[in-house]
């Protein structure tokens, strides 16, 4: 029987995924065709800053080799960005002019960095940190320029800022929250993150606005100006203040999209069921995901329903953050910030540098932040994923699983020792 065709747009890890997951299931169900707009094969853009503080290469963190696609009888098409998609004839079309038929389409297309709209961003210098040709250009300035400044102070902004000092740059971390990755830390957890990384010669502008990036006279840029007249020198200046879902392709198809290409259950396109879309160009029930594992949960339901099986369904995810910035061990989950209605369990010991918040509403705990030491990171999570009940834990909740668990069972075997006796007759012997 002939096979149906799948073409898929973006060479990215959610798309590589599906095409994994797909082919575990139905490996001979489709002929498949990837298109990706960079020229290297399938890469694990998490280590993208292990490769900019020299601790990986290139080669080290590919995921699937060219030798993969044609082990699997994949047509790969590097370096050919799709500009367009006829969904009457179901085509792509390249860049180049190369066309592709499909009878099922995967749009994978990721994210685009955000840009400051600020008076010379287009300036010889500046860059937005996304992919690896971003790295090595960090990697080449780095050898003969010598001020960084990294706007953003989250994840990505902060790795970026770490691998530049260890190429030698002296480098300004300017973020415009109130404190350092906001998203995943209370303030608490972000000031012990700063001085820590204070410690090892970043330097920080918390709160300042960027106002303009000022140029040299050879077209370089060479500060960068605040709101409130001071700047700092930058020889290179690096945006990590966001990303925002790549959806240019799927409007000019006429795909509805809203804060992503929107999805239904199943990861079909509301407009087209023969289209489908993961990752972080993807919107589901109002929320783009930009962590790996939803990404991933999408792409095994995404690989489900292209295998024509039918049953699964994503219904959204609850998140954690486990990460480690320069080598501090960070985690958050749920409702950290806690606020009204909540209770905080506090454990802070600046001088070992571990900080530990659990927040609970309604006898269950609903957020933790956690710094330092995330070794139970994933047991809070649970109990918050699952709604546990946490009364019988409550006191020992802060030191672990293990303490924690065996307090609850202890608990539990009180009160099966007390109906037990409650049950006896009055006459009876206890021995």
């Amino acid at each position: 029987m002939k096979k149906m065709k799948l073409v898929v747009v973006g060479n990215g890890m959610a798309g590589a995924r599906t095409l994994e997951e797909l082919l575990k299931v139905a490996p001979d169900l489709y002929d498949i065709t990837v298109f990706g707009a960079e020229c290297h094969p399938n890469y694990n853009r998490i280590l993208l800053s292990p490769v900019l503080a020299g601790e990986q290469t290139l080669d080290e963190i590919i995921l699937n080799p060219v030798a993969w696609y044609a082990s699997h009888g994949i047509t790969l098409h590097l370096g050919k960005k799709i500009v367009r998609v006829d969904r009457v004839r179901r085509v792509v079309v390249a860049d180049d002019g190369t066309e592709a038929p499909y009878d099922r389409l995967l749009l994978s297309t990721g994210s685009n960095p955000f840009v400051l709209p600020v008076p010379g961003k287009d300036l010889q210098g500046v860059i937005a940190y996304r992919d690896i040709a971003d790295t090595h250009f960090m990697i080449e300035t780095a050898r003969t320029h010598k001020h960084a400044v990294v706007i953003g102070g989250g994840l990505l902004g902060l790795e970026a800022a770490n691998g530049l000092m260890l190429r030698g740059m002296q480098v300004t971390v300017v973020h415009i929250a109130p404190w350092l990755m906001e998203r995943q830390l209370d303030q608490t957890a972000a000031q012990l993150l700063q001085g820590s990384l204070e410690a090892r010669g970043l330097r920080f502008r918390i709160g300042a606005q960027t106002q303009e990036l000022v140029s040299g006279e050879d077209g370089r840029v060479k500060a960068v100006r605040f709101k409130d007249g001071t700047q700092v020198p930058a020889d290179l200046v690096v945006m990590a203040a966001g990303v925002r879902p790549n959806t240019a392709l799927a409007e000019q198809s006429g795909l509805h999209c809203n804060r992503g290409i929107v999805v239904t259950d199943t990861l079909q396109t509301v407009t087209d069921p023969r289209v489908y879309a993961v990752g972080e160009c993807a919107a589901h029930r109002g929320i783009a995901y930009g962590l790996v594992a939803p990404l991933f949960e999408q792409a095994k339901v995404c690989a489900n329903h292209l295998a024509l099986a039918g049953i699964g369904r994503y219904t959204g995810s609850q998140t954690s953050t486990k990460l480690k910035v320069t080598g501090i061990d960070l985690f958050s989950a749920g409702d950290f910030m806690g606020g009204d209605g909540t209770q905080d369990i506090v454990l802070s010991d600046p001088l070992s540098g571990v900080y530990k918040k659990l927040v609970l509403r309604d006898g269950k705990l609903v957020g933790a932040c956690l710094y330092g030491d995330t070794a139970d990171g994933s047991y809070y999570f649970r109990l918050i994923r699952e709604g546990t009940p946490i009364a019988e834990r409550r006191h020992w909740l802060m030191f672990g699983e293990a303490l924690a668990e065996a307090a609850a069972a202890a608990a539990q075997l009180g009160r099966a020792e007390t109906t037990v006796a409650a049950d006896r007759p009055a006459l009876a012997e206890a021995c």
